[in-house]
Parts: structure tokens; sequence; C-alpha cells
């Protein structure tokens, strides 16, 4: 073949049309977030940050490839409900549901988009899912702690105050974590040599009265048990139990020991939102969530506020010293 013809092929070739499909954006996907307590709290905020963090790290960047719709229900059942519905209104591919509330919201007003939940304490006793290892539905997620946790609680508080003798638990008798963190606490309270008081956290007015009338017989001691409303009046609870001198343990750090609290046995929830950041990536890539098993905490932490001891007059036993994971000075 002569040169010139060579080159001429050549040119004739590069005028033709391209027919390589030109690359396509990557296509946005929608990620729901509905969080049961207020805007503003410092601790959940903090907690939806690491979660965001880690699915950057998982390669979901905001408003590049992800849009995140946040919604948070203030401790209000019936604002939440209304924004799981405006939530499922916007066709998310998946929903991080906090909190057992939220979950139900949630499933009332979808049995198809994706749901993946963190700080839920008995998924499969509210109906949520079928079974832990097998979910079933279109929600899987972490369990916040198992139930047999909450006798931990009231060995941590005698051991802290051997003098008490009485104990009132704030526990929700309206969900099932409630009843089930009662119930343990119950069936372990005749070894410990305690009464057991419970107070119904969902009226500040309530727990007000019960908890003043409850200390005035002395020797008392108060755990407070996972749920919405006690989240939703925790400044109340904890003034409350430094006004009348009741050494408490409640179930989370960040929310309670660090704000004042005495004492916290629990899992660390920062963790458990980056965990769910791994369940919601793995969602957003095909998988579905009654093919991925519920998952329980890994790690429970001893955390105790010393500050809050010394007002109390306590000295904290060495013996509970050496098992904190954190002491607050």
């Amino acid at each position: 073949m002569r040169r010139r013809d060579f080159i001429a092929g050549v040119a004739s070739v590069a005028a033709w049309p391209s027919t390589a499909p030109a690359q396509q954006p990557e296509r946005m996907r929608r990620v729901g977030v509905l969080e049961g307590i207020a805007k503003g709290d410092l601790e959940p905020e903090a907690n939806l940050a690491a979660f965001r963090q880690q699915l950057e790290q998982l390669g979901w960047k905001d408003n590049r490839n992800v849009r995140f719709d946040v919604r948070f229900g203030t401790g209000d059942a019936e604002r939440i409900r209304k924004y799981a519905a405006e939530l499922v209104s916007l066709a998310p591919d998946v929903v991080l549901a906090v909190g057992p509330n939220s979950v139900e919201a949630l499933l009332e007003a979808t049995h198809t988009v994706p749901i993946v939940f963190i700080l839920v304490p008995d998924p499969v006793g509210a109906g949520f899912v079928d079974s832990q290892a097998e979910p079933g539905s279109n929600a899987t997620g972490f369990l916040m702690f198992e139930y047999s946790l909450a006798g931990k609680w009231l060995e941590l508080l005698k051991e802290t105050s051997p003098g008490t003798t009485r104990v009132a638990v704030l526990r929700d008798p309206s969900i099932t974590a409630g009843t089930g963190h009662f119930a343990v606490i119950q069936s372990v309270a005749p070894s410990f040599g305690v009464d057991l008081r419970p107070i119904d956290p969902r009226d500040p007015a309530n727990i007000e009265r019960e908890s003043a009338a409850f200390a005035r017989q002395g020797n008392a001691g108060m755990i407070v048990t996972a749920s919405t409303s006690s989240v939703a009046n925790r400044d109340l609870i904890i003034a409350l139990a430094a006004r009348y001198k009741l050494p408490a343990v409640y179930h989370e750090r960040g929310l309670y020991t660090a704000a004042g609290g005495l004492m916290s046995y629990g899992p660390n929830f920062r963790d458990q939102h980056r965990r769910a950041a791994g369940y919601v990536d793995r969602v957003l890539k095909g998988e579905k969530p009654a093919n991925l098993p519920v998952q329980a905490p890994t790690k429970y932490e001893l955390v105790v506020n010393l500050k809050t001891a010394k007002a109390l007059g306590l000295d904290i036993p060495e013996t509970v010293l050496s098992r904190a994971d954190d002491v607050i000075e």
C-alpha cells in the first residue's frame, strides 16, 4: 500500500462517528435519616457526623453521589410518624432509623424501602424482624444491647452504693424494651436485697412527683433504662438524681454520664453509627436487609463521673474504678 493511500484511510476512520458510549454521571443516591430525639443535641449530632464520615470513607460523597435527608422527631411520637411518611415519600434508597420509635413509624409507612436501624433494644420482640439471624423484612441493623445487661446495672449500683435498698427504675411500659429490662432487674433484685419501684418516664410531671416521693423514704437509688422518653427528659432526670442525692446508673455515656450522671454501662453509640454505615453501604450496592443479620454490640463501656460522685458524697470503690473504661473528673 502506498503511503498516501494509508494516510487517507486513517483519516477516513478518524472521521467516523464514535460508537463508544459517553461516560454517564454517577447516579445520585438518597439516604434518609430519622432520629427520634431533638435536633441540636450535641451527642446525636456527633453520632450522625460519624455515620456520614464513615460512609464517605466507603466512597459515598455528600452532594456528589449521595444526598442526605435528615429528620429529628424531638421525642414526639406523632412527629416521628409524620417525618417517617415524609421520608418515604422522597423515595430514598435506604433509611437509617435511630431508635425503636423511628423503626416502628417507618415500618408503618413502608414495607419496601430498605431500613437500617440502630439503638433498638429488642427488634424481634417489637416485631421489626423475624429473627436476628434472618430478619426476613425490609429492616435490619444493630441491637442497642441485650436484656441481660440490665442485671449489670443493678450490680454496679449496689457495688457503688452498698447501703441502697430501694431502687427506682425508670422504664417506658409502652415498649417491649421497657418491660424486658424491668423483668431482668426484677429477677436479680432479691439477690441484692433491694425493693424496686417502676417510674414511667414519659411525663415530666410524673417523673418529678414520683422521684420526690420515692427519695423521701431514704436508702434510695435509681436505674434509667433506654427509651426515647428517658432521653427526652434526661436533663430533668439527672437534675432530680442530684437534688435528692440518688446514686444512679444509666445506659449510655454521652447523653447521661458526660452530662452529670453518676455512671453508665452500655455500648458505644458512636461505634454503632459507624457500623450502620457499613450496612447502608451494602444496601446501596444491592444487598437486601432481609439477608443481613441483626448484629449485637461488640463492646460495652463503663464510665464513672467522679465529680458527681463527690457531690453525692460517694467514694467509688477501687473495684469499680479499675474496670472503668473512662473516668470523668
